[in-house]
């Protein structure tokens, strides 16, 4: 299986010059079934990316919690409380993933979010006329929590398991995984409101669906193995021994097996004398470390440059979007949004499969802000010019020619934006930091992501009502904007080991990944002529004795 997945194109990436041969085994089936079941909690957030917005809007749903009835401004208000709790609790369950992360392991902190995210998706269900939206807002609350640990650990631990070459691929299954979970939030949608009359069950079947792949990625915790990284973090060599052989298919005395652990201990070993050890430390690491905190600020950055994309703002809001193109009724709208979902997941698959890997994450971020700037200038003129609100308000509901160019503008934005920024921001911010202070830059990051969500949930809904157009011009300027960020401030991680990362930032953003790859090759070189010397120097001993 092993010589399978090295043949594949797709797979087979140019690794950086090591001190001893790669492995063909390494590249085994074991390490992406790890990864995806390791990676399956995101659907939980992908799937609520894809119902939440949609059931708040069926009438079923509105008529059972009175929303109907409520004023516009109120009923925004309400709507966008619904939505925007779950980030709340995802924000502050990604701070706990730390230090439950750094105590008790990886593998611990994944099972805890599989318990919270199955306990959150089921009492969300005791919500009713009666009892109010009391149990929706809980039930949210404690799923976030799931999600935020999930994504405060998941990443992070792909990525200390990932060999190098194809680290990008596999840390990008969260992101296919999170799109997976779109499509059938969206769909799901789309087939209550078609096939279940029963008010009830028409917008508590989406709710409950969430408990499915919730409890999949439960069972799916007891398949893995902890992290070797983490392991050696404690002092644990034989377990992580016993790991690392299972993950790369080898024997534990093999020499790939030996050299990565002792890569990893001398790390380790590094910065204990310099930093010293526990979860404090690691705050203390990098709260005194301006190195640290410019890396930290980079990484939490990138998910401004997504949320500034508008790609929360349109997922959490599509019915709303649409209707602003010109779109009209309830099934038309939410079937555009099921076309939403199969286009970010298609995006997704070409962004896994072509980008992340070969253009790489850099060059993924500046690409993508161009035809994300263009798509959304032209639906800001689009509505600006043809005000398609005023034409449904006069019985005008077919598009013409401009709105199906606005359509098709959006369609275009969604796979740009899907095959380029959506997933880079979670496989970049696994590569920036050193082993010891992932886990808690790992829960930082996640936070970072959660709280730009929860902002964007919370007001584009106002933002909606206040700007109109405007809205869609605020995203393309950001999107103008961006590449000069990009291309002064985030270095290429592609391919750089974990190891080695200081060295991306000892150079200009535009020269790091060559440096790093650089003085990566010079060690490996020095190492292995201070062996040849060794050697020799034992060999000429043992001439002259003899």
């Amino acid at each position: 299986m092993s010589k399978v997945f090295k043949k594949l194109k797709l797979f087979q990436k140019a690794e950086v010059e090591s001190k001893i041969p790669i492995p063909n085994e390494i590249y085994n089936f074991r390490t992406y079934l790890f990864a995806f079941l390791a990676s399956f909690g995101s659907q939980i957030a992908g799937y609520d990316t894809g119902f939440i917005g949609g059931t708040c809007s069926l009438d079923s749903f509105r008529d059972e919690f009175g929303i109907n009835d409520m004023s516009s401004s109120y009923a925004t208000y309400v709507v966008s409380n619904v939505i925007s709790v779950f980030h709340v609790g995802a924000f502050f369950g990604a701070f706990m993933a730390y230090p439950t992360g750094e105590k008790l392991g990886r593998k611990i902190a994944l099972f805890i979010s599989g318990f919270l995210l199955t306990f959150g998706g089921a009492i969300s269900l005791a919500s009713n006329e009666s009892t109010g939206l009391h149990a929706i807002y809980a039930g949210r609350v404690i799923t976030g929590l799931g999600v935020g640990f999930c994504s405060g650990i998941t990443p992070m631990y792909v990525s200390e398991i990932s060999p190098p070459a194809i680290r990008g691929i596999l840390t990008g299954i969260w992101e296919f995984q999170w799109q997976i979970g779109g499509l059938i939030g969206y769909w799901i949608n789309l087939g209550v409101s078609q096939h279940i009359k029963d008010p009830k069950r028409q917008w508590m079947v989406p709710f409950a669906v969430q408990i499915i792949p919730s409890a999949i990625f439960w069972i799916g915790i007891f398949f893995l193995p902890e992290s070797p990284r983490w392991l050696i973090s404690k002092y644990k060599r034989s377990k992580a021994e016993e790991k690392l052989a299972y993950i790369t298919n080898l024997s534990i005395d093999h020499e790939f097996v030996q050299y990565e652990l002792s890569i990893m201990e001398e790390k380790r070993d590094f910065k204990k004398l310099k930093y010293g050890e526990g979860i404090f430390q690691q705050i203390k690491s990098v709260v005194t470390s301006p190195k640290y905190l410019k890396r930290l600020f980079l990484s939490t950055s990138t998910f401004i440059l997504q949320n500034s994309a508008g790609i929360n703002a349109v997922t959490y809001y599509s019915v709303t979007v649409f209707k602003s193109i010109g779109l009209s009724g309830s099934d038309a709208k939410l079937l555009s949004t099921g076309l939403f979902g199969v286009i970010k997941l298609l995006a997704s698959i070409f962004w896994l499969a072509i980008i992340v890997d070969n253009w790489g994450r850099r060059a993924a971020f500046f690409y993508g802000c161009i035809p994300c700037a263009i798509t959304m200038y032209y639906l800001g003129a689009f509505i600006k010019i043809t005000d398609p609100a005023s034409k449904l308000s006069s019985g005008q509901t077919q598009l013409d020619s401009a709105g199906k160019a606005a359509l098709a503008m959006f369609y275009i934005w969604t796979f740009a934006y899907g095959a380029t920024f959506n997933g880079t921001c979670w496989v970049y911010c696994s590569e920036l930091f050193d082993q010891d202070v992932r886990s808690l830059v790992s829960g930082i990051n996640a936070a970072s992501n959660w709280l730009w969500a929860f902002i964007f949930a919370r007001f584009t809904g106002n933002m909606f009502e206040a700007m109109d157009y405007g809205v869609y011009f605020l995203f393309a300027g950001c999107m103008t904007v961006a590449p000069i960020i990009i291309y002064c401030f985030f270095p290429e991680t592609k391919g750089v080991p974990l190891e080695v990362t200081d060295q991306l930032f000892e150079v200009p953003a535009w020269r790091g990944r060559s440096y790093a790859l650089s003085q990566l090759s010079l060690l490996n070189r020095e190492a292995l002529e201070k062996e040849k010397a060794i050697s020799k120097d034992e060999e000429d001993s043992a001439d002259v004795s003899n």
